[in-house]
């Protein structure tokens, strides 16, 4: 039995709104209002609206400053 290593499965780099959302753990209506803010961004590819996974991770830490600056 010859298995790949899980380091050579590419990782999926953008994802569907609601998939990002369930990677935040929101809900996906809090998805698309922070989208709708301009908090989370996204791209455009054709119809869709996709959030590469730089974005989830930039949208995490504007969620850390804004925390800490609430101190």
């Amino acid at each position: 039995m010859d298995t790949a290593p899980a380091a050579s499965t590419p990782q999926r780099r953008l994802h569907r709104v609601e998939v990002a959302a369930d990677v935040l753990g929101v809900k996906r209506s809090t998805a698309y209002e922070e989208i709708r803010l301009g908090r989370l961004r996204t791209v455009r590819v054709g119809r869709r609206r996709l959030v590469p996974s730089e974005y989830i991770d930039e949208y995490v830490e504007l969620l850390k400053r804004e925390a800490a600056a609430a101190r």
